[in-house]
């Protein structure tokens, strides 16, 4: 869940009210948040930072509210203290409203070049706004949020911000090569091209860590105004000449993006959240976007939709006793304004701050929220039932003690490991093995998933060199294999691997112990195929000694291998005694 720092006295200063640490505890819980902790700026920056005790800081007591991770419209001051507000009935619930600029629409054309690396631009702008210190720090907080949050560390949207006083409209939304591009960042005193910029931050601590979504791209996306100044470089940096200051009034917003949904509830989210400091509250100034192929679209979208709900269904569900006309104002209070209509139905309107709102539930939830958990009568279950445990579960319980009474050690080892450790080091390539890669690992020895439980014992294994001889070690753990044929690209093998190490290999010890397995598991010895038993085939297989590996088939498939390991993979994972290895598959026997 995100947290949202809010200083206590401008919060209550904002709901007209001073409450205690435990009011405002019961408060918030009342909402459906959570009070983390109360401390102060100074105690932040100390903790963070390691600054020292002498260091003048403010004394000024800080709340850290933790907020859903849905809910955006809750991340900064002004829309907590606005849906804190309605709450408690103390402000009607405002109307958002796009408005067209008497002078006419500002527009945003793009070109198709920005369609190869950030094909979505949403834009609008917030007119006669006013900022205090308090406000314009809410607002480049809000967008850090946004960018960590829904954004994904800008990888699906970047915020850009300017004062539209100094720049010039129609606005271009293009792609450029970097060495074509010649533009001042933020708070520098000189120009850079595309590449500069990126070796300007290469060691930057906040920005070096967005430099990969566009560093080897051929184009860089910019926007830029009518002079052909640029005002951003989506998604590191905006431009020094259209900054925006305490003194802007006039913000133009524009977020690049990858996945235009979520652009669109950004764009909302900021808008919504700082138009009740525009002149004429709630109210925003609408742009329009012209796609390559001559699409136009208009934004903000601030859309309003209607819900529908059977109010008996919904009191139902949550387990409580109340009218429709009860069950609206619980609504309402949770910002979404509702009436009754026949029959007890409910007619909901979800307002463009409300995205976190998608399903019935949602609503089902709020209602709940709004009566209060607490105060949800507690009830005995109408039904009874016994628990069980998972059949695999229990299976691998049941093998992990016939091993152990085997004499065999269990090992717990990582589910990431190298490329090598499941390739390389095994005598295969990388792109005959089926694993799911991390996109962007952290360290070398955490790349992939692994698809074999052998590397991680090998590496136990050699990690306890000094322990006397023989070693045997198993464990029964999860496997990630790639799979095209899932939802969501892969899926779980839970295997059995057990490592027999000594002098000699001890190839019949690893041999006796798969005879053991199948024993207890009631499959028998096949003496030939075509049966419901077991039997061995001899195979080739670059991680173990020639001649020396057999597959192991059951119910006529292939469920693992045994044998010897190679030298050579022995001496990778820095061992020197002979190894022999057993894995199979053991969810056929579930």
């Amino acid at each position: 869940m995100p947290t949202v720092n809010v200083k206590r006295d401008l919060l209550f200063k904002a709901l007209g009210k001073t409450y205690s640490d435990d009011e405002f505890q019961d408060l918030c819980f009342k909402f459906g948040l959570e009070l983390d902790e109360v401390t102060t700026e100074k105690l932040m920056i100390m903790k963070e930072k390691g600054l020292d005790q002498n260091t003048e800081v403010s004394d000024e007591i800080i709340y850290k509210i933790d907020i859903p991770a849905n809910r955006y419209d809750l991340l900064c001051l002004e829309g907590l203290t606005l849906g804190l507000l309605i709450f408690l009935n103390k402000i009607d619930i405002p109307r958002y409203m796009g408005m067209l600029s008497d002078t006419g629409m500002q527009k945003i054309t793009m070109t198709s070049e920005c369609l190869k690396i950030r094909g979505h631009i949403v834009a609008a702008i917030l007119r006669d706004i006013t900022f205090t210190k308090d406000s314009y720090d809410s607002f480049i907080d809000l967008q850090d949020k946004l960018h960590q949050n829904i954004g994904r560390k800008r990888s699906l949207v970047s915020i850009g911000t300017h004062d539209f006083d100094t720049i010039q409209g129609p606005f271009l939304y293009d792609a450029k090569p970097p060495a074509d591009i010649c533009f001042k960042p933020l708070n520098q005193d000189r120009e850079y091209t595309g590449e500069g910029i990126m070796n300007l931050y290469a060691n930057h601590a906040q920005l070096k860590r967005y430099l990969h979504i566009i560093k080897d791209s051929p184009v860089f996306p910019v926007v830029q105004d009518s002079n052909g100044i640029i005002l951003s470089l989506p998604p590191i940096i905006n431009g020094d000449h259209s900054k925006i200051t305490l003194d802007t009034k006039n913000v133009f917003i524009e977020c690049t993006a990858t996945d235009l949904t979520k652009a669109r509830i950004v764009l909302d989210t900021i808008v919504c959240a700082f138009s009740q400091y525009c002149k004429i509250k709630y109210t925003v100034e609408k742009v329009e976007v012209i796609y390559p192929n001559k699409q136009v679209f208009h934004y903000p979208d601030l859309k309003y939709r209607t819900e529908e709900i059977d109010c008996e269904k919904a009191i139902n569900y949550i387990g409580i006793k109340q009218t429709a006309e009860e069950v609206a104002n619980l609504l309402s209070k949770m910002s979404l304004k509702t009436c009754v209509r026949k029959n007890n139905i409910l007619n909901i309107e979800v307002p463009p701050t409300r995205h976190d709102v998608i399903h019935a539930c949602d609503i089902y939830e709020d209602i709940a929220i709004a009566y209060g958990y607490n105060n949800i009568r507690k009830t005995i279950p109408y039904l009874s039932t016994i628990a069980e445990e998972f059949p695999l579960n229990k299976l691998s319980d049941q093998l992990r003690t016939e091993l152990a009474c085997a004499g065999f050690t269990e090992a717990l080892t990582f589910s990431l490991c190298s490329r090598e450790d499941i390739a390389d080091k095994l005598g295969h390539k990388l792109e005959n093995v089926p694993a799911v890669h991390i996109s962007n690992p952290k360290t070398l020895e955490f790349q992939v998933a692994r698809t074999t439980l052998l590397p991680g014992l090998l590496r136990t294994l050699a990690a306890n060199k000094k322990m006397p001889l023989p070693q045997k070690l198993f464990e029964v753990s999860d496997v990630i294999l790639r799979d095209n044929t899932t939802e969501v690209g892969a899926r779980n093998n839970r295997h059995l691997c057990a490592l027999y190490c000594n002098k000699s290999d001890g190839f019949e010890i690893i041999h006796g112990l798969l005879d053991r397995i199948l024993h207890v598991l009631e499959i028998p010895w096949s003496v030939g195929e075509n049966s419901d038993g077991y039997y061995l085939l001899a195979v080739d297989d670059p991680t173990f000694f020639r001649h020396r590996c057999a597959e192991i088939f059951c119910y006529n498939k292939v469920i693992g291998k045994m044998g010897v390991l190679h030298p050579d993979v022995i001496t990778k994972f820095d061992l020197n005694i002979p190894c022999s290895v057993l894995e199979i598959d053991i969810e056929p026997f579930v």
